[in-house]
């Protein structure tokens, strides 16, 4: 009896610190700028690992034209493999980029569970650049929805919290 009690007990506790999937989807939706910033960071990490390497490539310049392009060429292709981890590979795991995870939003489906890396691709590699194509209203549309999805996060079946933030 005692032991049924004790069980009882720390499930409850459990069940109390481990949220729900009804409450993971009633999360409250990240506001618009901060999810701005986190794309922000996102970008100045990519632009400063091109920005970086053209630097290098313009030190060497001079008579090296080949060591030149070469370095310009790695840095692009760094670039790209740093995309593809933080934006696919890292948002799909865990539902952060680096820049999501600087700001405190996570990225979820919309039954709550993480988004996994197919979807996350998707999100980034084909819903973002839709929404750069409409002239920016895609990012825009988050403003208008009633639980801030942007055209990439309707494509992928996807929307941005606040890490934490429960609705009661």
């Amino acid at each position: 009896m005692m032991t049924a009690r004790v069980e009882e007990a720390a499930l409850t506790r459990t069940q109390s610190r481990t949220p729900s999937r009804k409450q993971l989807v009633e999360s409250n939706p990240a506001p618009f700028p901060l999810r701005c910033g986190a794309m922000l960071i996102d970008y100045i990490i990519l632009v400063g690992i091109v920005a970086f390497s053209t630097l290098i490539a313009r030190i060497l310049g001079g008579g090296a034209r080949t060591a030149a392009s070469s370095a310009e060429t790695v840095g692009i292709l760094i670039a790209i493999a740093v995309a593809v981890l933080n934006l696919g590979l890292l948002a799909g795991f865990t539902g952060r980029t680096l820049g999501k995870w600087a700001t405190g939003l996570r990225v979820q489906r919309t039954n709550g569970v993480r988004p996994g890396v197919g979807r996350a691709f998707l999100r980034h590699f084909v819903g973002y650049p839709l929404s750069f194509l409409t002239l920016g209203f895609g990012f825009l549309l988050a403003t208008l929805t009633p639980r801030g999805r942007a055209l990439h996060d309707l494509i992928a079946d996807t929307m941005v919290v606040r890490e934490g933030d429960r609705r009661s």
